[in-house]
């Protein structure tokens, strides 16, 4: 299976296929294809899997389009402006992401909701308490806020970001919430009460404009009746 990434702030994925190979996707991910496709949409891991799904912002439904012919392509676009991210994930190799960033994998490829391991991430963490963990074998594919920035952490090496910010981390990175310390940072930093600790090793992929930071500056101008 190959692919390309094109564009900059509003890029698109054109995934080519040969024939019986197969991608899936959550439904209405699809912007177009050409050649032959058998598409079947479905609820993969039952209606238990189907509902995991929809908490990490997902569909109850997956889209699997399977090429009938060689040299098929189909193109997926994000939801919002940002960036596309590929990973190619061995036999159990996986990696968490924020809610609702799954665009489309590999046939082979598995999608699963993924809790916080400790309370305070997920009731203060900005990105709700259940995310997503992909797991290989396979390559997948993610829409990210804005641009990106791959960082690889060493053993026990630490980054301390804004929880919007976070996009993708491999499962061997471990995730923390801390409340930002001193009174006069709380109430005058601008910063949020709480950043979050990720800590190596692995790497992690952080997104430069979170849509829900954007959401609120565009409510923000917006003149109340």
């Amino acid at each position: 299976m190959k692919h390309r990434i094109t564009g900059n702030t509003l890029q698109s994925l054109d995934i080519m296929l040969d024939k019986g190979e197969a991608v899936f996707t959550e439904v209405g991910g699809m912007a177009w294809y050409k050649g032959g496709f058998d598409m079947k949409t479905n609820i993969p891991g039952g209606v238990m899997g189907g509902l995991g799904r929809m908490l990490s912002g997902e569909s109850l439904f997956l889209t699997t389009y399977t090429s009938q012919q060689d040299g098929s392509v189909v193109t997926f676009t994000p939801e919002a402006p940002g960036s596309i991210v590929a990973r190619t994930l061995a036999d159990g190799q996986s990696i968490i992401a924020q809610r609702d960033s799954f665009m489309v994998a590999q046939q082979g490829v598995a999608l699963e909701m993924h809790f916080k391991r400790r309370i305070g991430a997920g009731l203060f963490g900005g990105e709700g308490f259940i995310l997503q963990r992909i797991t290989g074998p396979g390559v997948a594919f993610f829409e990210i806020d804005g641009e990106v920035r791959e960082y690889e952490l060493g053993s026990g090496e630490r980054m301390r970001v804004d929880p919007g910010h976070i996009a993708l981390f491999e499962s061997t990175v471990s995730h923390d919430i801390e409340m930002v310390k001193g009174v006069t940072n709380v109430l005058f930093g601008g910063e949020g009460l709480f950043l979050a600790t990720l800590t190596g090793p692995g790497k992690v992929w952080l997104q430069t404009m979170p849509l829900s930071n954007l959401v609120a500056k565009i409510a923000s101008r917006i003149p109340s009746s």
